[in-house]
Formats: structure tokens, sequence, C-alpha cells
């Protein structure tokens, strides 16, 4: 965009002086913010820096300390989320609200099913379920369980589900973190479209190349104050970065240099799920890469190589032996660890402490003579929290971290136990770019000290800056193999689309 706004009157939804804290420690201290008709406004923040918080605020799922919320020119007490949404506020939050039993159409119409006569109107249901369902390109069969669907395609569920109630106001909290290439371009064409019928946008992402394209407006927060609010006519990404970290951007990637060692998997006509007839290698010491359109077989892929799924294989070398795990349990005996891609359903127990959570697959290793070992436990928190910066009270719940705090302890419990295979599901989704170059230094450092780490990613340049070899996924087979020189975003994407060879060398 050119910088421009399409209409630039008085502010649908504000935010004058706001300031929020919890347990007595500040969040918020003193932001304003403006959502105006026509706008496409990103907000920008590393994690923790108050973002989540001023969307609550914004969205009534929070209430001020100072400071007041302004909707149509006027301040409003006693917001709700019933209120807000009444008023034409709806959020699309990072963290899915689906039930997964219900079909897409329940979901979609949940809490606002039309009504005739006191019972719901399920002719009027279909119709608006329909109309979202276009905008969005869903095209799955509406009776479909939610639940049945790929992360991706829920995720574009509850974008639809927020357009069922035709908001005048639209809040996107890391909308594209689990889209495909695909799927995001049919959600960046739908903003533009929004905006330019008078909607209100407020955009969150840690992807600059979405905030450039569509966004006219930016809001940055650091440590809770606003420290940029700006049109973003002829502003650079680095200068956004340096506002966001108080920095000048260094390189994103650690440099290494590659020394692979003993083979470690090697994997002759593998299925499981949707993969199908998959041949894979891995040696210790590298970094492999899992590419592809999300939805193609990857997930499955991993799963059924960590026995969280059923899987076979013609021919099987793991672990020094010739058999699959068929289960967690034997995977993890056999050295693999897996973090799966949504950290707040699969990975984590959010309302443990994270003193728990980083101990609780190292309990049995820890005990003595059969009992907790308390201050081996202690230790071995703060020797995880001290190497990856894991921030804050040992014993306050892990739901109370930030994202990228609650990613470094899915990460960081699995390490005492030392995995010689270390199985990643988009390690970085919707974490900032700090945590993003933590989690990337990391990985080469324990590719170095051996470990195979294999990683399945949806960002593109992660793999290409990342990885020794890339796996490209398509239609649940490997439809490329680019080694080391050759891997590039435009082959990733050639592989991925099938418009290149098998191999490149």
């Amino acid at each position: 965009m050119d910088g421009t706004d399409r209409y630039d009157g008085p502010a649908l939804l504000a935010a004058r002086g706001v300031h929020r804290g919890f347990f007595g420690n500040p969040v918020l201290k003193g932001v304003d913010i403006a959502l105006r008709p026509g706008r496409v406004h990103a907000l920008l923040g590393e994690n923790g820096a108050g973002k989540s918080t001023l969307i609550n605020l914004l969205s009534g799922a929070l209430a001020p300390d100072q400071g007041e919320i302004v909707l149509d020119g006027r301040p409003v007490s006693g917001f709700s989320p019933g209120a807000a949404r009444k008023a034409g506020i709806a959020v699309v939050q990072q963290e899915l609200s689906l039930t997964a039993e219900l079909s897409i159409a329940e979901n979609i119409g949940l809490g606002a099913y039309p009504r005739r006569f006191g019972l719901v109107d399920y002719r009027a249901l279909g119709q608006g379920v329909e109309r979202v369902c276009r905008m969005v390109g869903i095209d799955e069969p509406l009776e479909t369980p939610v639940g049945a669907l790929p992360l991706g395609r829920r995720q574009m569920v509850e974008i639809a589900k927020a357009l069922f109630r035709r908001p005048r106001v639209l809040i996107l909290d890391e909308p594209t973190s689990s889209l495909s290439a695909h799927e995001a371009g049919i959600l960046a064409d739908l903003v533009l479209r929004l905006a330019g019928e008078g909607l209100a946008l407020l955009y969150i992402s840690h992807r600059l190349n979405e905030i450039m394209a569509l966004c006219s407006h930016v809001t940055i927060l650091r440590d809770g104050v606003v420290t940029a609010d700006r049109s973003l006519r002829g502003v650079a990404p680095d200068a956004l970065v340096k506002l966001m970290v108080g920095r000048e951007a260094e390189h994103l990637f650690p440099a290494w240099e590659p020394s692979p060692g003993e083979g470690l998997i090697r994997l002759e006509g593998f299925s499981a799920g949707a993969a199908r007839e998959v041949d894979f290698e891995g040696r210790r010491g590298e970094v492999v890469g899992i590419g592809g359109l999300v939805g193609q077989g990857q997930e499955d892929f991993l799963q059924g190589l960590y026995g969280a799924i059923p899987a076979r294989a013609r021919a099987v070398s793991l672990a020094g032996g010739t058999a699959l795990p068929g289960s967690v349990e034997a995977a993890n005996r056999l050295g693999l660890a897996y973090v799966p891609a949504d950290r707040k359903r699969e990975s984590l127990v959010l309302t443990h402490s994270i003193a728990t959570n980083l101990t609780l697959p190292s309990i049995p290793r820890l005990a003595r003579s059969g009992l907790r070992d308390r201050a081996a436990e202690s230790g071995l928190v703060a020797e995880l929290a001290r190497r990856l910066g894991i921030k804050g009270d040992p014993a306050r719940p892990v739901q109370a971290l930030s994202g990228g705090n609650q990613q470094k302890v899915a990460l960081a419990k699995w390490l005492p136990l030392q995995p010689s295979i270390l199985l990643l599901n988009d390690p970085t989704r919707g974490v900032d770019l700090d945590t993003k170059r933590e989690i990337y230094r990391m990985l080469r450092d324990l590719a170095a000290a051996g470990t195979l780490v294999v990683l399945l990613s949806s960002d593109t340049p992660e793999l290409v800056h990342l990885c020794d070899r890339v796996f490209v996924f398509r239609e649940g087979r490997v439809a490329g193999t680019l080694q080391r020189g050759a891997i590039t975003e435009e082959a990733i994407v050639g592989a991925a689309l099938g418009l290149a060879g098998k191999e490149a060398a």
C-alpha cells in the first residue's frame, strides 16, 4: 500500500492513556491507539510488550486500571466481551476458540444463531454461513467436524466465525501463523476488501512483509509503552524492528558450517496418516527441513515417526534399530522428542507452574528411591531458565508467560533428556524476532553437539537459512529433496506446487 488511508475519519474504537498491570507488575503504561474505518492498523511489539493485554482491553475482556476505552467517540464503562460483540467488535485470537466436536457451520454460528419463533432458523444460519465461507475460501462440507480439519483450515473457520456477526471492527492476532501461502493470499485480499468497505482493522503479525503489504498505519509497543504511532509511508522494515527491540536489527539466522555424522534415520516407503511412501534420511549434526504447503502430510509424518499415530514402512533404520517406535513412550526411549505446533493444547499444561512444565519429562530420572528429588528439580529449572532466557517466577502458571516464553518452555523441557533426534513442528509460530533468534541459535547449537534436528516449518525463510537439506511434501509424498546450496524459497515453492524435479543437487 502507499501509506495513505482510504478513510481517515473519527475513530470507531480507541484506547486513551490506558494502564494495566497484573500482580503489581505494570504491563501497559499510558497507551493510546485509535482504530479508524477504512484503515488496516498494524500493532507491533515483541512478545511481552503488551499487545495481548491491549487486545483484551479493546474487546472488553479486561478493564483498564487507568485511562479509558472510547467507542464511537464516547468513553464506555462496564465494557464486557458481550457488550463489545454487540457493538460490532470481533477478535480472531492466535489461540483458536472452536469446539472440535461441532461442525463447521455450528462453530461459525455459535453464540449468534439466528432465531425465528424462539427456534434456531437453520435456513438463515445456512445462508449466513455460506456467505462467510465463500469470503474466506472454505469449501469443505459444512457438516464436517472442526476437529477433523488441519490447523490452517481451523484458522479459516475462526476468521469466518468472526465475520458471521458482520463486525465494524475486526482484530486479527497472528492470523496467518498457521495458513498455507494460498490461504494467506485469500486472507490478504479479504483484509483489503473489508477495509475498502469501511471496516476498522487491527492487524497483529511478526511477519513484516505482511505488515508492509497490508497496513497503512502502525502502533509499536515496547515494554508497555508506545514507541511509535505513525503512517507506514516511507518506513523501512529495519526501522520498525529497531522501534520494537530498541536496537538495530541483527542478522536473524546464525552462521554455521555443517559437519554431519553417522546416520540416525533411514526410512523407505514410510506411511502414516496422509503421509504416503516417504523415503527419508537424517544424520547426526544436521538440521533437516520439512516443507511444503500446509496440510500435505508433513505433520502426520512427524507424528507417525514419533509413534503418536500408526505408521508403517518397508525398511527402517532408526536410532540403531530396525523398527518404528509404535508409541510415544517407545519413541522417547529411543531418544526421540517432539514439540507440537499447538503449544497450548498439545505441549504445555497451562494451569501448572513453569517449573512443573519444565521438569515433567525428567521427573522419573530425577527421582531417588522412588521419591521426587525437589532439590534436583529446582536446580534443573534454574539451569533451563538460564540457558534459554525464560523469564518469570517458576512458581507462576505457565499460562501467565508471553507466547515466546511459553514456546521456550515447550522446547526446554526436552533438553535434559538429551534427545538424539528432535522433531519440531513450526517451533517459531507466533513468536517475536528476538525469541526466533534465540530458538534458531539453540537449534544450530544442538546440531553442532550431534543432535539430528528435524524442522517442519511453514515459514520458508527458516528452511532456507537453517537447514542442511529440505524434504518438500506435496499430496502426502516427497515432491523434492533440496540440498544445501540449492535451497531457495523459489525451489521450495516450486516443489510444493509440483513444478520441480524429484532431486536438486
